[in-house]
């Protein structure tokens, strides 16, 4: 797949703020600091697509990116370590829920993994609560380059046996660096077969 634009749409804070539900979406989540916003600018091929912070739960709204005039990527706020106000998290943790249990034109949700640390439990509870409510998901594993190959692989392996008695299927598993450049034909080759089949 050949990505020619990749625009900023707008930005969502509850559902009702969402724009229409005429384009296929492709969402993005992980732990705060997972690498996020550097994976979809690496992936639409555009340095600043997406705001990258030093600050780890920057962003806090629904971002959304049209993509070839067709498709949007969706970056949504990071789980668990945001520095917000209570009352806000919980707000925005309320908009993600409803976005993923309500959004009619989502295709699947990429759930993002640091492929350096073993299994954290706030990952395997996001991906088995993903099973559990039949929303079809992508396990990408990030920041490839910071660690050794049998580190990923051994990591990747523990989580997997973590989410297997709740996963009927295995997931698709893809592995990334924005930083080393490294996975992004892979990630667009199941994002084109998604596109494909709506």
């Amino acid at each position: 797949m050949k990505i020619s634009s990749a625009i900023f749409d707008c930005s969502a804070s509850d559902l009702d703020s969402c724009p229409d539900e005429s384009l296929p979406e492709f969402a993005f989540i992980g732990r705060s600091n997972v690498g996020k916003s550097s994976l979809l600018n690496f992936l639409a091929g555009k340095r600043e697509l997406a705001r990258v912070s030093r600050t780890p739960g920057f962003t806090k709204l629904i971002n959304f990116f049209t993509i070839n005039e067709s498709w949007r990527l969706v970056d949504l706020p990071g789980y668990g370590f945001a520095e917000v106000a209570r009352q806000d998290k919980a707000r925005f943790n309320e908009a993600v829920n409803e976005y993923l249990m309500q959004r009619p034109n989502l295709h699947c949700i990429f759930a993002l993994i640091d492929s350096g640390l073993p299994p954290q439990k706030i990952d395997v509870e996001f991906v088995e609560w993903l099973a559990s409510n039949s929303i079809p998901f992508v396990l990408v594993f990030t920041k490839t380059d910071k660690v050794g190959a049998a580190r990923v692989q051994a990591n990747i392996a523990a989580f997997k046996e973590h989410i297997s008695e709740c996963c009927g299927l295995p997931p698709t598993i893809l592995t990334c660096s924005a930083t080393a450049r490294l996975g992004r034909g892979e990630l667009l080759a199941v994002l084109k077969e998604a596109v494909a089949r709506d």
